[in-house]
């Protein structure tokens, strides 16, 4: 075991225990999952270059496909071709997702401030 890593111990339904060495990130990373599940949340691990099918894109953003494909023709969201289909990077993806959440989030901000200006 690294000095750097916490031990842990695993007990099994049948009440039988295993201690395994877990490296502190990995913990981290762990831990980060149980609370978003905890939280009521869905998790997806992904590798970083990963590649994703409109059709995923369009789950992860829960809107159609065809957006998804007027979005990569407008050249809003990055993706390349794999023979007839289209592959979008998830980081693409991400990078995206912040972006247009920031710019909605301004929007709202806007609307509200008109609305108190004009006293509605």
């Amino acid at each position: 075991m690294l000095a750097d890593e916490r031990p842990l111990r695993l007990v099994t339904q049948d009440n039988q225990h295993e201690m395994i060495a877990i490296p502190p990130g990995a913990l981290r990373l762990f831990m980060d999952v149980l609370t978003q599940l905890g939280q009521g949340r869905s998790v997806t691990i992904v590798p970083g270059k990963a590649e994703l099918t409109t059709q995923e894109v369009a789950d992860y953003l829960n809107v159609s496909r065809p957006y998804v494909v007027k979005l990569i023709e407008s050249g809003k969201l990055p993706a390349r071709r794999v023979g007839a289909r289209r592959r979008v990077a998830f980081d693409d993806l991400v990078k995206f997702d912040e972006l247009d959440r920031r710019q909605r989030r301004a929007a709202l901000d806007e609307l509200t401030r008109l609305d108190q200006e004009m006293g509605l």
